[in-house]
């Protein structure tokens, strides 16, 4: 009898394993917790509910177009005001379906979710990451993340590098102010809230010349991304882009 190869061995504990964590915590849905055939997966009622974002969408800030398109069409907002990040992608729209597995992620502990987010995020982003050189998530404020005890941003960024293979660097960028939330301010007032509450951590030669993919959950008006991808293009870096889970298509 031929011996196993290491592919094998590999699929075979990867198969032991799944079954172990199946009897042990069984498949739950990522949104409601009804149970489902397998870890990471969603009930068909949620997701149903669930947007995810194909195209045709604007080629530098991923928004979905509501018409037929052609390839690298933009939307009018960002030709009349180019965002400092060169290109967008996000896996759903955020709204009432997608809304409750977001904040479930963000405030409510289910950070099981975030190996099931990665792979959704390598396949929306599977453009930008094809010559990425590392993944940058956005960073809370040290006062926020003791609070919160995780940032979930550096958990979908982990996830990413897992399926991607492209390294991420969890404390790339650092919150040196802590910014009120962005909850409840227009436009203008998320991009002054943010105004330079972001720096490098280790330095201008940690990114220059490399391209990144910073990571979050929501993308909202983008200014908090921006922000981000300002102080990452000053330092040199070749090119910003930018990946999340959700973005909101109709502000409120």
């Amino acid at each position: 009898m031929p011996m196993p190869t290491m592919p094998s061995l590999r699929r075979l504990a990867a198969a032991a394993s799944g079954a172990l964590l199946d009897a042990l915590l069984p498949p739950r849905c990522l949104c409601c917790g009804t149970a489902v055939d397998r870890q990471g997966g969603l009930c068909p009622g949620c997701w149903s509910g669930l947007s995810f974002i194909a195209p045709p969408f604007c080629a530098r800030c991923g928004l979905p177009f509501e018409y037929a398109a052609q390839e690298g069409n933009v939307c009018g907002a960002c030709l009349a005001a180019p965002p400092a990040f060169a290109r967008a992608r996000a896996v759903l729209v955020y709204d009432d379906g997608s809304r409750p597995l977001v904040l479930g992620f963000k405030h409510g502990d289910r950070i099981h979710a975030a190996d099931a987010y990665g792979g959704w995020l390598a396949r929306a982003g599977k453009e930008l990451l094809a010559d990425a050189d590392l993944l940058a998530p956005v960073p809370l404020h040290r006062g926020r993340l003791f609070r919160r005890r995780y940032n979930q941003a550096a958990l979908l960024a982990q996830a990413l590098a897992k399926r991607s293979g492209v390294p991420a660097v969890p404390d790339l960028l650092l919150r040196q102010r802590a910014t009120p939330t962005q909850g409840g301010l227009n436009r203008e007032g998320r991009h002054r809230n943010v105004r330079g509450a972001f720096r490098l951590r280790c330095g201008p030669a940690s990114v220059e010349g490399k391209r990144v993919v910073l990571v979050d959950d929501v993308l909202t008006t983008g200014a908090t991304l921006a922000e981000c991808a300002r102080v990452l293009g000053r330092a040199g870096a070749a090119r910003v882009d930018v990946l999340t889970l959700a973005r909101v298509v109709k502000e409120s």
